[in-house]
């Protein structure tokens, strides 16, 4: 069969049902090797960025890889936001990517660029391939690398005339991938039970890594057990549900008041999944200056990185979880959690809408997929949305891409076969607009809800605040229609002002794609923030 062909074969043996991309030159064989493949299902984005961001999404959703298709030169490098982004965040994907032909290497050839050295820093591993005969190896280990030990995106680039080369290769026989053998340090363990046991005001300190290892249900259990308050950083968002009273809200720059000071009281911090990233920590000398650290993830690079630990896990999440409920019987922080619900009190200085807002998008998607792009929008979801489950939430947390959204909500609906919701700002719309027209297509359940404040609303917050309201290049307000725009497309539209209005609007569930914009002031802004150089306990509220 031809290299065009193993590739597909070998797609399906890895159980991949769905890929997303846009052709190419370089990948016309591989594109007529689809061609009759009814049991692989391709959608086209109108961008390479998006068709990266959409596996992504799937594979957030789903827990599967997912898997994209660019063509060589700028199709490639389109691709390497998206990449990036799915870095940053730990999700398995694999790329391919077609490049020239073989002959043509290395002499500037038309639409010839050297992606896996342009993507080596932003992915687990990138191969280039040189024979037919590697192809199905190259995908089967792809797979198995994107899922092992932490996850992370693939690249394989395959020339075009690699793809027409016939060979002899048969599929690899599929994997069973992500788990690696786990070798338990208990005499670290039982240290750090002793730990635990100890701890008067215990938090734990919830991160993306909990949803990737699947341990949610976990989370919870060792919560209620050692009856600890949870407190997320951004991408763990959903790995408890929000409405749980053991459930304290977001860390960090925008976090909450009681998650912020939480963590500035508590004598102990067991931290599973997560990076300690500048946005959680703030000025590291003060960060959580009275607690002991234990820090559980599956990545070893991660420790001491950023602050100084007491104990480090090397260990799936699952795994540490179950070894630890079965070391205590239930525990009680009466007292610690009193004080937490008196911290939950204190009040932010945000506009009371937003929270409003985001209950009504809440009570009328029930458990949908959310996804954001990135600014203040985002901010605000992550604040005030009650997830309740794990999968549920798709962000840009790492690396921060606006544009991110709309391929992200388009993957998740078709790995959930369900409604979505896309929550944006003008500013990331005008990024990922296009894709509207993807959505209509393919008339996916998608609620693409705006808030419009006609300004790139955190940029200008922070020139409001930090540069003397100099508010250089963030005016958006051009007067185009966004309604308008959007209708032209096919695609029901609504624009709204006030909390009665987006109810309204969203009184009936979705038939297809539909697009509502929420008209802000400028002025608008996401509180509490903590200014840049200061620690997490002196925010602006």
């Amino acid at each position: 069969m031809t290299g065009a062909k193993l590739v597909i074969e070998q797609l399906l043996e890895e159980k991949v049902t769905h890929v997303f991309g846009y052709p190419g030159g370089a990948v016309i064989p591989l594109y007529d090797a689809l061609y009759d493949v009814t049991s692989l299902k391709h959608i086209r984005t109108t961008h390479e960025q998006h068709a990266v961001h959409a596996a992504d999404g799937y594979a957030r959703a789903s827990g599967k890889v997912g898997v994209a298709i660019v063509t060589s030169g700028p199709g490639a490098t389109n691709a390497v936001t998206g990449i990036a982004t799915a870095y940053m965040d730990s999700v398995p994907l694999v790329v391919i990517s077609g490049q020239v032909p073989r002959a043509l290497i290395g002499r500037d050839s038309f639409q010839e660029i050297d992606i896996t050295g342009v993507v080596t820093p932003i992915t687990k591993h990138a191969m280039a391939i040189s024979s037919a005969d590697e192809l199905a190896g190259a995908v089967s280990s792809a797979f198995r690398i994107a899922t092992e030990g932490r996850k992370g995106p693939v690249l394989i680039d395959v020339p075009k005339d690699v793809f027409t080369e016939l060979t002899t290769q048969k599929v690899i026989r599929r994997e069973s991938h992500g788990m690696e053998m786990q070798t338990i340090n208990y005499y670290q363990l039982n240290k750090v039970a002793d730990a635990i046991a100890k701890a008067k005001r215990p938090l734990i300190y919830a991160g993306g890594g909990i949803i990737h290892a699947q341990a949610s249900e976990l989370l919870l259990n060792l919560a209620e057990k050692l009856d600890c308050p949870v407190v997320n950083s951004l991408m763990g968002l959903g790995s408890i549900d929000r409405t749980h009273e053991l459930s304290v809200g977001l860390v960090g720059m925008h976090g909450s008041v009681a998650a912020n000071l939480a963590m500035t009281q508590t004598d102990l911090i067991i931290a599973a999944g997560v990076r300690f990233s500048d946005r959680v920590i703030g000025k590291p000398k003060e960060f959580a200056p009275s607690a002991q650290v234990i820090h559980i993830d599956i990545d070893p690079t991660e420790f001491g990185k950023n602050i100084e630990e007491d104990y480090s896990l090397k260990l799936d999440i699952k795994t540490a979880f179950k070894c630890l409920l079965k070391r205590f019987d239930q525990m009680e922080h009466k007292i610690w959690r009193r004080e937490i619900k008196r911290l939950s009190l204190v009040e932010s200085s945000s506009d009371k809408s937003i929270e409003q807002y985001m209950r009504i998008i809440a009570r009328n998607m029930g458990d949908a997929p959310v996804a954001t792009d990135v600014g203040q929008h985002q901010m605000w979801t992550a604040q005030y949305y009650p997830f309740k489950r794990s999968r549920q939430w798709l962000t840009s947390g790492g690396l921060g891409t606006m544009g991110y959204g709309m391929g992200a909500i388009l993957g998740a609906v078709i790995a959930s076969d369900g409604p979505g919701v896309l929550i944006t700002g003008d500013g990331s719309f005008r990024m990922n607009m296009p894709e509207m027209m993807t959505m209509k297509q393919h008339n996916l359940p998608v609620t693409v809800i705006m808030f419009n404040n006609k300004t790139l609303g955190m940029v200008r917050q922070w020139q409001a605040l930090f540069q003397e309201k100099r508010y250089s290049e963030t005016n958006l307000d051009d007067g185009i229609d966004m309604c308008a725009v959007i209708r032209s497309m096919g695609v029901q539209s609504h624009s709204v002002s006030t909390p009665e209005a987006l109810e309204t609007a969203l009184k009936s569930p979705p038939t297809g794609p539909r697009f509502i914009e929420i008209h802000l002031d400028p002025n608008t802004g996401v509180y509490p923030i903590v200014p840049p150089g200061k620690a997490i306990n002196e925010m602006l509220v």
